[in-house]
């Protein structure tokens, strides 16, 4: 029994290792991207064409960094992306493929379909919106007007 506590509590402090080890990592390139935004800002300002050229090229390359680091993450930390099946707000309800733009009825945006974003290491939402999960996708929902302004499809594996 004591073995097993013994395990249990390594195993804990492993996994809590694992996820703050990938903090830096996240923060640096959050800082990256920004670091670009702010680049081209300037260059649009002050700079000629060539240098607004290269300082999208960067920005480009930055959130093309993130996005990778992201979909690493996510491949190595499958347990975290799993989640029970999902259940629609309505009798009779069936997944269909949603976009930016479309319009979900106050049901399938209330409290009960919330994400905790930082925890998918997904954006922070804007005033106004909320990450919710719809099937196995997960969509940025404007919670007064119910529209999607962002949606991420297949996030969650199966």
């Amino acid at each position: 029994m004591r073995k097993l506590i013994v395990a249990a509590l390594m195993g804990a402090t492993m996994v809590t290792g694992v996820a703050s080890a990938q903090t830096p990592e996240l923060r640096q390139n959050r800082r990256d991207v920004r670091e670009a935004q702010r680049d081209l800002r300037d260059a649009q300002r002050w700079g000629d064409r060539r240098d607004v050229r290269d300082a999208r090229e960067d920005l480009r390359d930055a959130r093309q960094e993130q996005r990778e680091d992201w979909r690493d993450y996510r491949r190595t930390n499958r347990a975290a992306y799993r989640m029970p099946a999902y259940v629609g707000p309505q009798r009779g309800w069936r997944y269909r493929p949603v976009t930016v733009g479309y319009r979900f009825q106050p049901s399938y945006y209330g409290q009960r379909y919330w994400i905790d974003a930082p925890r998918y290491r997904l954006p922070a939402a804007r005033a106004g919106a909320r990450w919710i999960r719809y099937g196995d996708d997960v969509a940025l929902v404007n919670v007064r007007t119910g529209r999607v302004l962002q949606v991420y499809n297949n996030f969650f594996w199966r």
